[in-house]
C-alpha cells in the first residue's frame, strides 16, 4: 500500500511534552465497532471492559540508552537500539560520518566504547570497555531516550526518569517506553481487579527503530527492525483459557500486540515465544491473538498508525484521528489514549 495513505496533519501544539498528572487522568477516545466515537477518560476503563477480559502489559524497563560523547574533537550521539551480547549493542549514531571502525568514543563518567562495525542501515556495533555491566555504565552516563518529538522541544531531565517508565517495568532492555501503559496507576489497577478484569505481562524490549520514519513510498519496501520478546508457557495458557471462556484479550500498547500476534498460530492459539520479532502489520492483516487494543495516538506515516488502521480500518482510523485533533487530544508518547474494540 502507498505510505501516503497513512498521512495526516497534526498541529504541533498537540504534541504532549509531559504526561497527564495523575497518569490515569488522561483522556481516552473509544472506537468500538461502528458506534459513534466516545470521549472518555482512562479512569473509565473498568466500566468499558467486561469481567473476564484480560489486559496484557509489557513489563520491559527503559534503560538510559541515550549517550553523548566525543571521538577526538568530534561530538558523537548514540542511541542504543538492540543488545547483541553482554558488552555489545547495536546503536543509531548521530554524526556517524565522523566515525570509523575501531574508533573509541568517550562518553564521560569513565564510560567508553569502540565502534566495531557499521550495519547496512547505518547503525553501528558499539563494544563497551571494562567489566561493569553495561546497565551500570548507562545509569552513570546515559539519559532517558525520549523520542525526538519531545527531546527536540525540551531537554531531558530527572523527572523523565520516572515519567518515562511504566508501573510494570521490571526487565531492563527497552530504549523506548511501552507508552500505553504509562496511564496506569495502582488505584486504577485496584478498580480493574474489582471489576473482574484480569491482567498478564509479557516482555518485548522496544527498540529505537519504533521512531524511525517510513522512507519507502510503498509499505512493501519497508524493513522493520527486530526486537526481542518473550511469552512464557503459563502466560500463554492463561490467555488461551480466558478467550476460551469468552473473555477478550486486550493488548495494552502496540508492543504487547505485536508480540502476541507473533506468538499466535493460524488457529488463534497463543504459543510460548522467545526470540526476535520483526512483524509488520498493515491493513489486510488477519489478527489472531488479540481482540482489542489500548494505545496512544501515533505519528503520521508510521508503522504504528498502519497497525491501528489494520485493526479498525484505515478510513475509520483517519476519522478517529480527525475527531481527536478537533477536540484537542494530546498526541504521542506522553499524550492521551485510545481504546480500539473492532
Amino acid at each position: 500500500m502507498r505510505v501516503d495513505l497513512f498521512d495526516f496533519d497534526l498541529p504541533p501544539e498537540l504534541i504532549a511534552l509531559r504526561p497527564a498528572r495523575p497518569r490515569d487522568a488522561a483522556r481516552m477516545l473509544v472506537v468500538a465497532g461502528d458506534a459513534p466515537f466516545e470521549d472518555r477518560s482512562v479512569r473509565d476503563l473498568p466500566g468499558l471492559l467486561r469481567a473476564g477480559d484480560v489486559l496484557v502489559f509489557n513489563d520491559t524497563r527503559v534503560i538510559p540508552a541515550q549517550l553523548e560523547g566525543m571521538r577526538g574533537e568530534a561530538r558523537i550521539g548514540a542511541t542504543l537500539h538492540k543488545r547483541i551480547d553482554l558488552r555489545r549493542w547495536q546503536a543509531f549514531v548521530r554524526n556517524a560520518k565522523r566515525l570509523r571502525e575501531g574508533d573509541q568514543i568517550v562518553f564521560g563518567a569513565d564510560v567508553t566504547a569502540v565502534a566495531e562495525a557499521r550495519f547496512p542501515d547505518g547503525s553501528w556495533t558499539l563494544a563497551f570497555a571494562g567489566d561493569e555491566p553495561v546497565e551500570v555504565l548507562l545509569e552513570r552516563a546515559g539519559q532517558m531516550p525520549l523520542p525526538p518529538y519531545i527531546a527536540g522541544k525540551r531537554p531531558t531531565d530527572e523527572q523523565d526518569r520516572s515519567d518515562y517508565q511504566t508501573m510494570f517495568a521490571a526487565r531492563d532492555g527497552a530504549v523506548a517506553a511501552p507508552t500505553a501503559a504509562l496511564h496506569f496507576t495502582p488505584e486504577l489497577i485496584a478498580r480493574l481487579d474489582e471489576a473482574g478484569i484480569g491482567r498478564e505481562t509479557l516482555t518485548l524490549h522496544v527498540g529505537a527503530g519504533t521512531f524511525l520514519p517510513v522512507k519507502a513510498e510503498d509499505t512493501e519496501d519497508h524493513a522493520m527492525h527486530a526486537e526481542w520478546g518473550r511469552i512464557d508457557g503459563a502466560t500463554a495458557d492463561r490467555l488461551n483459557a480466558a478467550r476460551a471462556a469468552g473473555g477478550r484479550v486486550i493488548a495494552v500498547g502496540t508492543t504487547s500486540l505485536r508480540l502476541i500476534e507473533s506468538a499466535a498460530d493460524e488457529t488463534g492459539t497463543i504459543r510460548p515465544f522467545e526470540g526476535d520479532t520483526s512483524i509488520f502489520i498493515t491493513p489486510g492483516y488477519r489478527f489472531r491473538g488479540i481482540d482489542g487494543l489500548m494505545t496512544n495516538f501515533h505519528l503520521p506515516r508510521s508503522t504504528l498508525f498502519m497497525l491501528v488502521s489494520a485493526l479498525v480500518g484505515r478510513e475509520r482510523m483517519q476519522a478517529a484521528y480527525a475527531h481527536a485533533i478537533g477536540r484537542g487530544y494530546r498526541f504521542y508518547s506522553y499524550g492521551d489514549s485510545s481504546l480500539l474494540l473492532p
